[in-house]
């Protein structure tokens, strides 16, 4: 199994505010006119626009991604829906029970990379998805789903043993793509709603994916309005490089998981570098809170706790003094998906307990 913090979290790092590609749909509006006219009185002619309806019409063009191979740009790509989706492959765990979410269980043909909690909520509907590889899926095993949509993460579109084929690769093979919005670099709290909005017109689910992204409106506010008393602090992304080392992932391409921790009043110490952290340099920036992603396969969060604790070096971290060191559910944060808020609700009440 490869380190969290290169294909795990999220394949170019450990683990990608500003894309906000705009969805392009169909949507119809009626107008009702009603014309009087009487000998000797002026006509009157009253018209009526209705609301957009709230059924997809088809054929559906959607804005989505592409791009020209791993570690490239992702840009525009339009995705044109003759029809809704009737056989889905997932390319996580998160993007999965985002479909379960909408109702869509039955419509899902294969899910892969199951590496962290999953929601309680929806289990025994995730249970009726075939699992085509607990680990992420190969081309071959996704291809083999016979799915006519791939839907998921950025970054597992590529040729490789751990990728399900690039965008252009599946297309060419009759096969529609939808990479989701939030694992694009540049994607915000939004991002997820747009990823809801535009599902819910591929779906046809309209209303249903409307009243969800009321509920996560709401959630997010409650995330905010709890911790807003304890002010800013700084944190950063910390791993088992190995027999307790710590290792440091500047989560410069998440700013997903960045945006939804900016409601906590989190502020990533390492938002803006590239390239590897020295244990030196997160001594020197001195964060206040330290967090540790969980997955399943990786190193056991305890032992790695009590490494890092007891690590003679690390002494005059604000994080090992206070005890802040936070383990973080992979699927929840790297996900990309509405299970991110179910882990910022854990960490909000972690949160508010410390000075």
């Amino acid at each position: 199994m490869k380190n969290v913090f290169s294909k795990y979290v999220p394949l170019t790092a450990v683990l990608l505010m500003a894309v906000m590609i705009a969805a392009c749909s169909s949507n119809t509006q009626n107008q009702n006119e009603a014309a009087n006219s009487t000998a000797g009185a002026d006509s009157n002619t009253q018209a009526e626009e209705a609301a957009p309806s709230s059924k997809t019409v088809y054929p559906l063009t959607v804005e989505n991604f592409t791009n020209n191979g791993e570690g490239t740009e992702w840009k525009a790509k339009s995705q044109i829906f003759d029809k809704a989706p009737e056989k889905v492959v997932a390319n996580t765990q998160g993007a999965a029970e985002l479909l379960i979410k909408l109702g869509l269980t039955d419509k899902m043909v294969g899910v892969a990379a199951l590496y962290g909690e999953g929601d309680p909520a929806v289990a025994e509907e995730f249970k009726k998805i075939p699992v085509i590889s607990k680990e992420y899926a190969s081309k071959e095993l996704v291809v083999g789903a016979s799915p006519d949509l791939v839907l998921g993460r950025s970054d597992l579109y590529a040729d490789a043993d751990w990728g399900v084929g690039t965008v252009e690769g599946l297309n060419e093979l009759g096969i529609k793509t939808f990479v989701q919005n939030t694992s694009v670099k540049g994607a915000t709290l939004e991002s997820l709603y747009k990823d809801i909005e535009q599902l819910g017109q591929i779906f046809d689910v309209q209303e249903k994916a409307s009243a969800y992204i009321e509920e996560l409106n709401k959630r997010a506010q409650t995330l905010k309005d709890a911790t807003a008393a304890s002010g800013e602090k700084t944190f950063a992304y910390v791993s088992d490089g190995g027999e307790g080392a710590i290792a440091i992932y500047s989560g410069n391409t998440d700013t997903f998981a960045g945006d939804v921790l900016g409601l906590l009043g989190l502020k990533n110490s390492f938002g803006t570098v590239t390239g590897d952290i020295s244990k030196e340099q997160l001594i020197a920036t001195n964060p206040d809170v330290l967090l540790l992603s969980s997955y399943t396969g990786g190193p056991d969060s305890e032992q790695t706790l009590g490494a890092f604790y007891a690590d003679a070096s690390l002494q005059s971290l604000n994080a090992i003094k206070n005890k802040t060191i936070y383990v973080i559910d992979f699927n929840q944060f790297w996900g990309y998906s509405y299970s991110i808020f179910d882990g910022a609700d854990k960490l909000a009440s972690e949160l508010v307990t410390k000075p």
